[in-house]
């Protein structure tokens, strides 16, 4: 089972950027303990990372047309979760379960944070859980797809 871990803008200053609403951890030490959790699940791991939208929708639609390996996906879509429709309908058009993934609580931010263009193509959300939401959301998806194996 591979699953494609994607950081959207701006989590590559994770550590840097703002410790008081995403901590102190690093992109490489989220990455880390994501590739140490996925090997004792049994499963593969690729990250990437992009500031750019168009990357982002490169690498979503590479699950099928590269990669069509690929069985599952985690998202941080930073601040594209609320204006991006390309990469919903990135999502969306793979058909691969997805998990959306946000270290702080867009709901207890700033108004215009609290819509996710992405939400409703993904399967699950885990937010305002630090960089342990990722690890969530992988034990999340590997459940999912492992679920799916059995049906």
């Amino acid at each position: 089972m591979r699953i494609v871990v994607i950081h959207g803008p701006n989590l590559n200053l994770l550590g840097r950027r703002e410790p008081e609403i995403y901590g102190r951890v690093t992109l490489a030490e989220v990455d880390e303990r994501l590739a140490a959790r996925a090997r004792d699940l049994g499963s593969e791991l690729a990250t990437f990372q992009s500031n750019h939208e168009g990357a982002l929708i490169d690498r979503i639609q590479a699950m099928v047309l590269a990669s069509p390996g690929d069985d599952g996906l985690i998202i941080n879509p930073g601040g594209y979760t609320h204006t991006s429709v390309a990469l919903r309908d990135a999502i969306a058009a793979v058909a691969r379960p997805a998990w959306e993934v946000h270290l702080s609580d867009p709901d207890r931010r700033e108004a215009f944070r609290h819509v996710s263009l992405i939400r409703d193509v993904c399967t699950g959300c885990v937010k305002g859980r630090g960089a342990d939401g990722y690890v969530t959301a992988l034990e999340a998806l590997v459940a999912h797809l492992r679920a799916d194996e059995e049906a």
